[in-house]
């Protein structure tokens, strides 16, 4: 007789065994058409009560006034926790210190604190004067303008300008060393990658919360064109799950739930439990691998907004 334990259903085999924590990163909008698709994104996943949502800050500061009213008014008219980004970039230390103690002001008080990449067509990344000139510098001083929670970036397969790993994995740690006390990786498609920098960083003394970074694929060629700019690999079998797609909206985004469920899954089978959503301001894929891993709105809740198409 055949146990009935041993008979799942496909829900049942995808169900996450174990509850986990996610966060999920927005741009500030520059239209308000953008504008309302972002609050659209926001109020669809916030009863999925994330442990926070950032928002990113463009090169040279290009974004600063937005991600600020961005995170305001998350703060201000949501129950979720915000973070805002914060770059080294294009600003003098006193500068940046003023837009810390401004977010600190607005009750903020958690930072993403990034180095940040130099403006297109500027060359290579350069300090400002009298600026921070790299992000263990930065967290440093957001640790003298307020007791903020600071997270940074993480580059499991290497950051484009780093020399080697070990540098790479240096600097790391010398980010935490100077009071952060997360790290969140940038993205990556094989689990692999991510196990085998988790053991690096682990046998290198660092002991804080390595986040997995997820990037759901619904633009094949922006995603290629992200991992050039930051150094991820981009497998050729997930080039191939998208050929012929270009022109099938639908299909495509049934793949990339597929294959971005396939990827946390394997991570959460790996022990971890804790993933950071790279959003781009849409809530469905998002929304449904949080769904597929286990996180999910309180029993009895109103039904989640449906998504835009």
């Amino acid at each position: 007789m055949t146990d009935p334990a041993s008979v799942r259903g496909p829900a049942e085999t995808l169900r996450a065994p174990n509850p986990v924590d996610v966060s999920f990163e927005f741009f500030p909008p520059k239209t308000p058409d953008m504008e309302a698709r972002l609050w659209e994104t926001v109020e669809r996943l916030a009863p999925l009560a994330p442990r926070f949502v950032s928002v990113t800050y463009g090169a040279g500061g290009t974004t600063r006034e937005r991600t600020h009213a961005t995170v305001a008014r998350i703060r201000r008219e949501t129950t979720l926790e915000p973070a805002a980004h914060l770059t080294c970039v294009g600003a003098t230390r006193d500068e940046i210190d003023a837009v810390a103690r401004q977010y600190w002001d607005a009750g903020i008080r958690h930072v993403v604190a990034l180095r940040g990449d130099a403006p297109a067509d500027s060359g290579a990344y350069a300090p400002h004067p009298g600026g921070y000139g790299f992000a263990a510098d930065l967290v440093a001083g957001l640790r003298r303008v307020g007791d903020f929670e600071v997270t940074v970036a993480a580059y499991p397969e290497t950051h484009p300008e780093a020399p080697d790993a070990a540098t790479d994995l240096d600097n790391l740690r010398r980010k935490i060393d100077a009071g952060a006390t997360r790290a969140i990786t940038q993205f990556f498609f094989d689990p692999a990658v991510y196990f085998r920098f988790r053991d690096r960083v682990r046998a290198a003394g660092i002991t804080v919360p390595i986040v997995a970074g997820i990037l759901p694929v619904t633009n094949f060629g922006q995603v290629c064109k992200f991992a050039g700019a930051c150094g991820a690999a981009v497998p050729d079998w997930l080039g191939q799950q998208f050929e012929g797609l270009d022109r099938d909206p639908e299909t495509r985004r049934l793949v990339a739930a597929t294959v971005a469920a396939e990827q946390v899954r394997a991570l959460q089978a790996g022990g971890v439990r804790e993933f950071h959503f790279y959003t781009l301001n849409r809530a469905d894929l998002s929304f449904a691998i949080c769904h597929i891993l286990g996180v999910r709105p309180p029993a009895g809740s109103p039904p989640a907004p449906e998504a835009t198409p």
